[in-house]
């Protein structure tokens, strides 16, 4: 079999002059900021492994879900790994459903590619990059999908100052984080796949079927086709409700496993979801988090209602067109915190909440603020009327919305 030149394994270095390292980030890959759990879990399951894989099935489903609060222990005889103690408490990371994350891990050890499907916001990405930091050690082998993707950030492009003056060769080919994913036997994740356009999504149809790319460039030489190495898999992400999306083929369809991602079915997992994910990024910012649970379960419960069309107390609630994503809701809770930290007060946080709402509902159709108004007029009022000082207070915050 044909090997992958030694150029597509890893990257090339970048100049001190292109790229200043920066002491800090803003957001942390989970290979970074997991690596000690990572390190722990490849230690302490010692099962079988597919290809490639860093850690087990079975730990990448408790890198993923959390150990439920328990401490793990290493087996005695196993060393310590670096960085890692031998007792962890592994913590959950994606709340929703056991049976969904174990189904996308045996379909990743299966050499089938996974597609994560569902509305904006519910976590997709972020399940999609946990599952490739467990199994191969890197999130970072990605291509974002837009309507201005090409086929050559899916398969590769050409280096053109050494095209022009050598034409053709291993040396002027770049790799994209598909064939270099390829190439290392990791996984590459494709974010959006169907906001690309028909004829470039179907150049993953032979890679994921064949498991290699051609170069007809190079035709003649050994280099003329990149083989997909042990552990080489596909994860991608779908928006399927977003405006400008393009049909998947039935032929790309039958080479994925769809798996849909939903909301988060109870109300307590997403208030603290939305609070931990609030706080982390206030934090990052230097601020206190200074936001009462009882405005975050207003805001939570008020992102529900609207999502789903119901109150929880069965009240009828007109659904507004924009997508009430969980990540939604943790930008707002973000913005009541650090308006409190940086305006310390000015006003009563409570009373920010009205006017972040009307922002996040007619962000797609202006429209959509007399559906908020309407949903004031009916379960805010209820609430109020039932004795709620929460909700009493949001009620007589109604004239925000007029605005």
């Amino acid at each position: 079999m044909t090997t992958v030149p030694s150029h597509l394994e890893e990257p090339a270095p970048m100049t001190a002059t292109a790229l200043s390292p920066s002491p800090e980030r803003q957001i942390e890959p989970p290979e970074d900021r997991y690596a000690a759990e990572l390190a722990f879990l490849a230690a302490y399951d010692d099962g079988p492994r597919p290809p490639a894989w860093r850690l087990t099935p079975r730990a990448v489903v408790t890198f993923v879900m959390g150990s439920g609060g328990r401490a793990l222990k290493l087996p005695e005889g196993v060393g310590t790994p670096d960085g890692a103690p031998r007792r962890l408490v592994v913590e959950g990371k994606f709340v929703g459903d056991r049976a969904l994350v174990e189904r996308c891990v045996v379909t990743l050890a299966g050499e089938r590619g996974l597609l994560l499907v569902g509305e904006p916001g519910t976590a997709k990405s972020m399940l999609s990059e946990l599952l490739s930091a467990a199994v191969c050690g890197t999130s970072g082998l990605v291509v974002q999908g837009t309507a201005g993707t090409t086929e050559d950030q899916l398969k590769y492009g050409w280096n053109y100052a050494l095209l022009l003056s050598q034409g053709p060769s291993r040396q002027a080919l770049v790799p994209s984080p598909v064939l270099a994913a390829m190439s290392r036997g990791a996984v590459a994740r494709v974010e959006e796949v169907t906001r690309c356009l028909p004829e470039v999504q179907d150049s993953l149809v032979s890679l994921l079927s064949e498991r290699r790319i051609a170069v007809p460039e190079l035709t003649g030489t050994p280099d003329a086709l990149a083989h997909a190495a042990p552990g080489f898999n596909l994860i991608a992400t779908a928006n399927l409700r977003d405006r400008g999306v393009s049909e998947m083929s039935a032929a790309l369809k039958r080479r994925f496993n769809f798996e849909t991602v939903g909301p988060i079915p109870d109300l307590d997992a997403e208030t603290a979801l939305v609070r931990g994910q609030a706080r982390a990024s206030v934090e990052r910012a230097g601020a206190p988090f200074q936001v009462d649970d009882a405005v975050l379960e207003a805001l939570v419960t008020a992102f529900r209602d609207l999502r789903e069309g119901r109150s929880a107390e069965g009240w009828e609630v007109e659904r507004p067109s924009t997508v009430m994503s969980t990540a939604e809701a943790v930008s707002v809770a973000g913005a009541l915190a650090l308006a409190a930290a940086y305006f310390p007060g000015d006003r009563d946080v409570l009373g920010l909440l009205p006017g972040h709402l009307l922002g996040v509902v007619r962000k797609d159709d202006p429209a959509d603020a007399a559906r908020l108004r309407g949903y004031w007029d009916g379960p805010v009022r209820r609430r109020a009327e039932q004795g709620s000082a929460t909700w009493r207070t949001l009620w007589e915050l109604r004239t925000v919305l007029e605005g």
